[in-house]
């Protein structure tokens, strides 16, 4: 147990007892327990292997790579079309953590031997994701904004790509486009 991470169990309002029978499973698969992204995750050296994280429905293991576990009991959860590589395992009650302890635990040594042999999940390149017309278009007028966009990393382009195309109106994604414009510009990404 690192205790830099004991505040975040003891100040959990909801699911207190789910998270913290989630971190002893974790713990006793012998990965070190460190706190990212205001959450709990738990490494293999310097590798993520899975994460502590709550929801207002549920709270959930999520493992980085899960994309690339056997998902033998068919119990993941792949959260949207947009996620690659991570996927979930949601709990709603104490008693489903208790009743699958050893499950979650295969689960977490399929992930830590995914790591050990240094497997990636295959991710789509930028290129495979739309460039909406109302975007494009803006590209093609500011050879400034396009030179700043591809000069941003591939995850960054990525987000803003995604976060352009998801609007059904026109009128919505010009509206996206324009007020990224100066992010783009000065290199930021799109929750920088």
């Amino acid at each position: 147990m690192n205790p830099e991470v004991d505040f975040y169990f003891d100040k959990a309002e909801k699911w207190q007892k789910e998270q913290e029978e989630l971190r002893a499973i974790a713990l006793d698969c012998q990965l070190n327990e460190e706190l990212k992204w205001g959450s709990p995750c738990y490494t293999l050296g310097k590798n993520n292997v899975v994460l502590i994280h709550t929801f207002k429905e549920y709270c959930a293991f999520l493992f980085f790579k899960g994309a690339l576990l056997k998902d033998t009991d068919n119990i993941l959860v792949h959260q949207s079309e947009n996620v690659q590589a991570g996927r979930q395992i949601r709990f709603t009650n104490l008693k489903e953590i208790i009743e699958q302890k050893a499950i979650l635990k295969t689960y977490i040594y399929q992930a830590i031997e995914i790591e050990k042999a240094g497997l990636k999940v295959a991710l789509k390149k930028t290129t495979d994701f739309e460039v909406v017309e109302e975007f494009q278009k803006k590209l093609d007028e500011m050879l400034d904004l396009r030179q700043a966009f591809y000069d941003l990393t591939p995850g960054r382009q990525r987000g803003y790509l995604l976060y352009f195309s998801q609007p059904k109106q026109s009128k919505t994604r010009e509206s996206r486009v324009e007020n990224s414009i100066a992010n783009i510009l000065n290199g930021k990404g799109l929750k920088d």
